[in-house]
């Protein structure tokens, strides 16, 4: 029998490695799947995959353990740029574009694929170890009647709260969590406010990629957020609005304080 964790970086699946370690369960290889935006930049936010490549997995292989980084030969971009094949635009030469909601192919294709592709090819049986916390009974459920899939987190009775202060105290928590409490892929049409915020603010560059993928010509699905008919050409007015706003009322402090 191997023993596999499925590891995001999150607090769930990091605890879950900890209560491993702590308790002495047996644990073969821990697996990351990350996914890419293109063949250089990472879709992990760079807080995050900072803390997985130089924090979280040599402390990991210190106590013993090794661990696998997984790479889809698919990147975000390669299923942006793809000449859709069937359907109504079928031979139109129009390209795909931003993913529709709810239906996320960049999860299939680029991280869920390659973590099936790996347990299909483990020669052993296998117990994978699940991050799910005892508070979240829907994401439990969905294990309960699996044959090789645990949750420790369920097993030692830890909450989502729990695994938070378990990675605090081994200094194993992403830096995502300063401003979000999920993370995810830092192009993801499910981002809310302060994620958006955040990479408009601390990673222009990246935020910028995203502008210039809704001014490409021929897309079938041309806005970032097709669910709520959201551009991020929107949230780009919206936020320097917002810091037009903010710049009034610093001037008028800057008047006040100065008698005028």
């Amino acid at each position: 029998m191997k023993y596999i964790a499925s590891w995001s970086g999150g607090k769930d699946s990091t605890a879950s490695i900890i209560l491993a370690h702590e308790h002495g369960e047996p644990l073969d290889k821990i697996i990351f799947s990350e996914v890419m935006f293109d063949e250089n930049i990472s879709g992990e936010l760079p807080e995050h995959i900072d803390f997985i490549k130089n924090v979280a997995i040599p402390k990991f292989e210190k106590w013993g353990y090794e661990v696998k980084i997984l790479h889809s030969d698919k990147t975000y971009m390669d299923c942006f740029f793809r000449k859709t094949s069937k359907g109504k635009f079928k031979d139109s030469g129009k390209i795909c574009g931003f993913p529709m909601m709810m239906k996320c192919v960049i999860n299939r294709d680029c991280k869920m694929r390659q973590i099936r592709g790996f347990l299909k090819h483990i020669n052993d049986d296998f117990t994978q170890y699940i991050g799910i916390a005892i508070d979240e009974p829907v994401r439990m459920e969905r294990i309960v009647n699996s044959r090789n899939k645990v949750s420790l987190l369920e097993k030692y009775g830890y909450t989502e709260q729990m695994a938070f202060e378990l990675c605090e105290k081994y200094d194993l928590l992403s830096p995502i969590y300063d401003f979000v409490p999920r993370g995810g892929c830092w192009f993801c049409p499910n981002a809310r406010y302060a994620e958006l915020k955040h990479l408009r603010t601390n990673h222009r560059n990246l935020w910028d990629k995203l502008l210039e993928l809704e001014n490409e010509p021929d897309l079938i699905s041309n806005m970032w957020n097709t669910l709520t008919k959201t551009s991020i050409h929107d949230w780009e007015e919206r936020f320097f609005w917002e810091e037009q706003q903010m710049t009034i009322f610093d001037f008028e402090r800057m008047r006040e304080n100065a008698d005028f």
